[in-house]
């Protein structure tokens, strides 16, 4: 149950100011209930998805102790730590915590990858009220000594399952042991997977649980359709579709970086104003990739999963999956890319042959069938999930392999 207003939880009138600038009104059930233990200093463990408000549920508080305490930070020092695993979503969080406290005076610093380093450590060189940074860049200014956390009174560590899943553990427990015993610390998943919960056990004091209900069903403002279509017919499809003037702002995903690139060279080379966004890219470029996407300038933007995280753009009026995704909760985030502030929105599905098992697992997650527009399946499900005929592959493999190598190798040798 949602509080009626901010205010009921004590928050100081500088704060309530920058929330009514935000329009932020009434509270979404991750605020109302994280809001009071957070602001009474006890640890929480929050279990919440992506969109349901958490960023707001860990700054407020956090950005209220650092108003009262009154202390500035040192050189290279920080009164606070916040953790993201992605660079998309540490500087979204740091606008969050701007807009916050723009009538507060406290300094934040955003330490992150493909990003200019040298600036980074000149901003350090001042102090800084709070910082938001991946682990790995934040590893590196502790290496050398351009980061000191031994000053840090709050710790968050946000979307901790998907910073197991990139294999940030090892960062994650040096960070944590660079900090004092004497803390405030908060923990935040979508998914709470034994790992995770090992790892709040260890980082965590008495922690208060806060459990959202977690929404895996799309939204019903989203239209969405498939096509059944070859691997090969995958991109005229999409020229195709791109041609029609409805698609007016369109996220393409793909599954790979290779892939992105190879998606947003061919349409650029058909005069297609596009812009690629993954993890390859320099900082500098994905600012500027998003930048053109929000402003109109590139209608189109192909996007990894990892790199679309934390992408918040209104007004997307199409997102197409070029290529389907392997976890089928990645298919509830790519498609509620569009259809956000209230607006409608449409998802396209590209599946070839040999992403049906992909599709039947998206369809079982969401419990809804999507509509075939076009294409039929190029293969019977029942078929393919039995054995290959012995007539297919064993003679293929007399001929290609004598002795463990291909006959080509030996030849070679």
């Amino acid at each position: 149950m949602t509080s009626p207003n901010f205010a009921a939880f004590g928050l100081a009138e500088p704060l309530l100011h920058a929330l009514t600038a935000c329009k932020f009104t009434v509270p979404t059930p991750i605020q109302a209930q994280a809001l009071p233990p957070l602001l009474a200093g006890r640890d929480v463990l929050g279990v919440a998805q992506t969109g349901s408000g958490k960023t707001a549920a860990f700054c407020l508080p956090l950005l209220q102790h650092l108003s009262v305490e009154n202390v500035r930070a040192a050189s290279f020092m920080t009164r606070a730590l916040i953790l993201a695993p992605t660079r998309e979503l540490a500087l979204q969080i740091d606008e969050t915590v701007r807009r916050l406290s723009a009538n507060l005076r406290l300094r934040s610093v955003v330490i992150i990858g493909g990003a200019s380093r040298h600036r980074q450590v000149e901003m350090m060189r001042r102090g800084a009220d709070i910082v938001i940074g991946t682990p790995g860049r934040v590893c590196d200014l502790m290496t050398t000594r351009e980061l000191n956390l031994s000053a840090v009174r709050g710790f968050i560590l946000d979307e901790a399952d998907r910073m197991l899943d990139l294999g940030f553990i090892k960062d994650i427990k040096r960070v944590v042991a660079s900090l004092p015993a004497t803390r405030h610390s908060a923990l935040f998943s979508a998914t709470m997977p034994h790992e995770v919960l090992s790892l709040a056990q260890s980082l965590l004091r008495d922690p208060v649980r806060v459990e959202i209900e977690r929404v895996e069903e799309t939204a019903p403002r989203i239209t969405q359709s498939l096509y059944h279509v070859s691997t090969s017919g995958k991109l005229g499809l999409l020229r195709e579709l791109l041609g029609d003037p409805a698609f007016k702002r369109v996220i393409v995903f793909t599954r790979t970086k290779r892939g992105a690139n190879r998606v947003a060279e061919q349409l650029e080379g058909d005069g297609i104003q596009v812009n690629a966004l993954h993890g390859n890219k320099s900082q500098s470029q994905r600012e500027r990739a998003l930048g053109d996407f929000r402003s109109g300038r590139a209608r189109i933007l192909v996007a990894t999963d990892l790199a679309a995280r934390g992408i918040d753009v209104s007004m997307v009026s199409h997102v197409i999956n070029f290529d389907m995704p392997v976890e089928p909760e990645s298919y509830v985030h790519r498609i509620g890319r569009t259809a956000r502030a209230g607006n409608e929105g449409i998802a396209i599905s590209l599946c070839d042959s040999s992403e049906r098992p992909c599709l039947r697992a998206i369809e079982r997650l969401t419990g809804e069938k999507i509509p075939v527009i076009g294409g039929e399946p190029a293969y019977e499900p029942q078929q393919a999930r039995g054995p290959k005929p012995a007539a297919v592959v064993k003679p293929f493999a007399k001929r290609r392999f004598r002795g463990g190598k291909p006959a080509t190798a030996r030849r070679a040798a």
